[in-house]
């Protein structure tokens, strides 16, 4: 499958006389002729590519990061605030964006400008590349008349989730290296140390001690099964993949997760979080209640407790509070639910939200943190035995060698 925007190379002149060759990805000769003609070069000739259109689609698909993304929304913010038009405040940020799939997004989302769609209706016509939150937004700015302000709320929404998601990946860092290299080293002690010293001993008559011989049949053992091993777990990851397609079977992968004891807790304070940071962006941008509780629903990571907010709508709809409706989902704190109780009755429903979210984000990044506090010292003590039983088994052989030989 070939890219769906091309890439061109064309050949300019200046108005000093110089001629340059530039590459640029555009829907269109014509449109790749407009774009330098309105920066005041003279456009020789427009040619296609072909050295670079072999780029996959499945790579073109794949979401821009979120640091790129906010951005772009920062500069977006920026320029409107300036009071340049939306048009040209992307054709403004197209010109110094190198990132290929941020600029391939920007090419559709101007050209769909530029054929007389809003700035939400051009990224609603990329699908799910983009949080639906983020298009509300964008709605709910055009239909205020303004996007700079509900922008710089979803900068401010964007970057709270971006930093909680910082936190929890550095946290896991240092214990995710200290399993790998346990793993490492055990791999090591049983395909390479053990086999060259079992050969060793094997040409002396000495009897080797029993933790020499238990591990040098685990050695045997494991290296006969390895393959097996290595099938078993391809087997199990492209089984988790091609289930994970399906929502049904995503649904259950998700209830699966709730069923682990520690991991229970994360789940539902990050989905709590989530939730309220995200009711909260859209109400404070004017959105109506029932629609943007349908939206901060799907911002809920687990499909399980999703599932489980799909009667919250109706039950707001046939009158009940936001608080009464989110009780009867069963998963949602105590806690959360008396500060959105609060905010209702208060007339301050996204203040408190907002509060909310801390609240569970500050509960969520305390678990990492104390699992990471308790899972150091295993790995570390785990690590020690694995070096202690490898020594043992190495050198205690030697001794007995010794003795024999004498």
């Amino acid at each position: 499958m070939k890219i769906l925007m091309p890439q061109f190379a064309c050949r300019l002149a200046t108005e000093e006389g110089r001629l340059l060759t530039e590459t640029f990805i555009s829907p269109s000769r014509e449109e790749c002729r407009k774009h330098f003609e309105s920066k005041g070069f003279c456009v020789l000739s427009v040619k296609k590519d072909w050295k670079k259109i072999e780029i996959s689609l499945s790579q073109l698909s794949r979401k821009v990061r979120d640091k790129d993304f906010i951005l772009f929304n920062q500069e977006l913010m920026y320029l409107l605030r300036a009071g340049y038009p939306v048009l040209k405040s992307l054709e403004i940020i197209m010109s110094r964006t190198r990132n290929r799939n941020l600029l391939e997004v920007l090419l559709r989302v101007a050209d769909g400008v530029r054929s007389g769609k809003n700035l939400s209706e051009a990224f609603a016509a990329l699908g799910d590349r983009f949080p639906a939150v983020y298009k509300a937004a964008l709605q709910a700015g055009e239909q205020s008349g303004g996007l700079a302000q509900p922008l710089g709320r979803y900068l401010e929404y964007a970057r709270n989730i971006e930093k909680t998601k910082s936190r929890v990946r550095r946290a896991l860092v240092y214990p995710s290296l200290l399993l790998i290299l346990s793993f490492s080293l055990l791999m090591v002690l049983i395909n390479f140390i053990l086999p060259r010293f079992s050969g060793f001993y094997a040409d002396f008559d000495a009897d080797l001690p029993g933790v020499t011989r238990f591990l040098v049949g685990f050695s045997l053992v494991i290296r006969r099964a390895m393959p097996f091993f290595a099938l078993g777990l391809l087997l199990l990851t492209a089984a988790y993949f091609l289930l994970g397609r399906k929502e049904a079977n995503r649904v259950w992968l998700d209830r699966l997760k709730l069923g682990l004891p520690y991991a229970r807790r994360i789940w539902l304070d990050t989905g709590t979080a989530l939730f309220a940071r995200t009711l909260g962006l859209l109400v404070q941008a004017g959105i109506p209640l029932l629609p943007a509780v349908r939206l901060a629903c799907q911002a809920i990571p687990n499909r399980h407790l999703f599932r489980m907010t799909a009667a919250v709508p109706e039950d707001i709809r046939n009158g009940q509070s936001l608080s009464d409706s989110l009780a009867r989902c069963g998963f949602f704190p105590g806690l959360a639910l008396d500060m959105i109780r609060i905010g209702e009755t208060s007339a301050n429903l996204e203040g408190m939200l907002a509060e909310t979210a801390e609240v569970y984000d500050d509960s969520v990044q305390a678990r990492v943190d104390t699992f990471v506090s308790l899972i150091e010292p295993v790995l570390i003590i785990v690590m020690g035995i694995l070096v202690a039983v490898m020594l043992l088994s190495v050198y205690l052989p030697i001794f007995n060698i010794i003795t024999v030989t004498r």
